[in-house]
Order: C-alpha cells, then sequence, then structure tokens
C-alpha cells in the first residue's frame, strides 16, 4: 500500500473534520481518499474514524496514530525537499581545457534546460581521467582512439602565414635542411600528446627525413600558439582551434588524425544521460560537428 498517501490522507481529514474537505486539501478526489484512508486501517489493523457521524470523528485508536501520521508526512515532505536538491547539485564533468569559454557557456544553457546543472573542470587527457578515479568529478569527457569515441574531431594543421590551397605535404618541411630557410616545426599540444596522434605523426616524420625536433611536443597550448604566431611553424589542431586562434588550417596530405572523446563516469546513467541530453553542444565544445 501507499503508506505516506494513506497517512497524507488521514492527517488531512482529521484536522479538517472532513473527507471532502480532507480530499480537496490533499490534491485527490474523495474516494481516493477514503480507499487510501480504508487501506491504512487494514494495514494497522483498527479503525482510525468512527464513522457513524456525518462528521470524521477519531477513534482513540486514530487519535493515538495522528502523530504518527504528521512524523511520517512532515518526514516524506522533508525527503521530497532533499531530493529536489541533490537533483539541483551540480555534476561536476572533467573537459577538455581546450574548449573555450563560450562554448561551455552555452553547454551550461543547454543542460539548464533539460533540468541538469553542470560544473566543468579543464584538465588534460590524463588528468581528467586521475579526477574521475579519485571522485573529484563525477563524469570526464576522455581522449580515446577515433574506434572507441562516441565523438570525433578531424586534425589538421594551422599557420599564422599563408598556406598554399590543399593539404599540407609534411615533406615539405625538409626545405630548412639546407640555405638560410628556417627550419619548420609542427606544434603537438597536450591534448594530442596521445600515442594513437603522437606516435603516428612522430613515424611520419622519420619516415619523411625530417629531424626529431621538427615535431615537439609543447608545454602548454597557449606556448604552441605563441610559437605558431610568431614564426611560420604549424599547429596541429582543429579547424575550429585554428578559427579561435585566427590561424589558417589544411588537413594534412599523408595521413588522416583524429581526436576521439567518450564520456566516462562514477555512474553509467550519468553518462548515458549526459551523451543523450548534450550530444550536439558536447560536439561543439570538442570542436565536432553537432549533427554527427
Amino acid at each position: 500500500m501507499d503508506l505516506v498517501g494513506g497517512c497524507r490522507a488521514f492527517v488531512n481529514v482529521s484536522e479538517l473534520g472532513s473527507f471532502t474537505r480532507g480530499s480537496a486539501a490533499a490534491g485527490i478526489a474523495q474516494p481516493v481518499a477514503s480507499r487510501r484512508i480504508a487501506a491504512l486501517e487494514q494495514h494497522l489493523g483498527e479503525r482510525l474514524f468512527d464513522r457513524s457521524t456525518r462528521r470524521a470523528h477519531l477513534t482513540p485508536f486514530g487519535r493515538d496514530m495522528l502523530p504518527w501520521a504528521r512524523r511520517m508526512v512532515r518526514l516524506a515532505d522533508a525527503m521530497d525537499h532533499a531530493a529536489q536538491r541533490a537533483r539541483q547539485r551540480p555534476l561536476r564533468m572533467a573537459v577538455p581545457a581546450f574548449c573555450t569559454t563560450r562554448d561551455l557557456a552555452e553547454l551550461d544553457a543547454e543542460a539548464r534546460a533539460c533540468e541538469l546543472v553542470l560544473e566543468f573542470r579543464p584538465a588534460e587527457p590524463g588528468e581528467r581521467l586521475d579526477l574521475l578515479h579519485t571522485h573529484d568529478v563525477r563524469a570526464a569527457l576522455t581522449a580515446v582512439p577515433p574506434d572507441e569515441a562516441h565523438w570525433t574531431v578531424t586534425l589538421g594543421l594551422g599557420s599564422a602565414v599563408n598556406l598554399r590551397p590543399g593539404a599540407v605535404h609534411l615533406e615539405t618541411l625538409r626545405i630548412g635542411r639546407t640555405g638560410g630557410t628556417p627550419r619548420r616545426r609542427v606544434w603537438i599540444q597536450p591534448e594530442d600528446d596521445l600515442p594513437h596522434i603522437r606516435d603516428r605523426l612522430t613515424r611520419l616524420r622519420d619516415s619523411l627525413g625530417l629531424r626529431p625536433s621538427q615535431v615537439a611536443v609543447a608545454d602548454s597550448l597557449t606556448s604552441a600558439v605563441g610559437e605558431v604566431l610568431g614564426s611560420a611553424d604549424l599547429l596541429l589542431c582543429s579547424a575550429a582551434q585554428a578559427e579561435e586562434f585566427g590561424l589558417q588550417w589544411r588537413s594534412l596530405a599523408e595521413i588522416r588524425l583524429t581526436r576521439g572523446f567518450t564520456i566516462a563516469a562514477d555512474v553509467g546513467d550519468d553518462a548515458e544521460r549526459l551523451r543523450t541530453l548534450l550530444w550536439p553542444g558536447i560536439a561543439r565544445c570538442l570542436g565536432g560537428d553537432p549533427n554527427q
């Protein structure tokens, strides 16, 4: 039986002295209130009301049970209030450090429209996993190989100097080996310092005969962008990042490099809920196609 519903009907009817007024106060139809009280009486094993009169008079047993019923209703209301506050508690989520404030703000607005409050913790790939394992966050956008990903983002090269139309051939960077032309470098930002991206690019570097220093991992995204803005160096990045930094962007000719992301969470339902409700917004934050 619905013990709380029965106690609520019992309390309202006893306080107002009428099944009709009591059921209205409880927001239910009078027959429903009568059935709930009857079920409560059956559960407790004795009558709560003397039904021989027009008014709802409590029996001695009913008077003894009324304080307990009030306590039950108060506890149920307190639990509902606590549950509402718990639902509104921010869900802390680790996100890539390159996500822009504007994109995260839009994602937050979309989440609030779904009655979900997010709190973002920007971090690099390894730190995002650590934050999840130490329970500092409830969910994390983790970097994974493309074949394990829910979201993918194509990488190319960004440049502050003019690039020729079409894809960039890394073999053209060998020009700097002789003469006075400066040796150009490709900078890998920390987000892409992962085997399925970094190792493929360094193997290509070696196969083309480039110097080891011509493909380097930057200490931070800021330092990588600074190197590119002040030289003819190239930044491995997404098209969205290139636009953000005012760089020209071209794809790589020799290989296709792709970021992959999925959501990991302490509770599996959290990951599924985020994927289902916020798929386009997360794709936009990552620099991918929201319609993907």
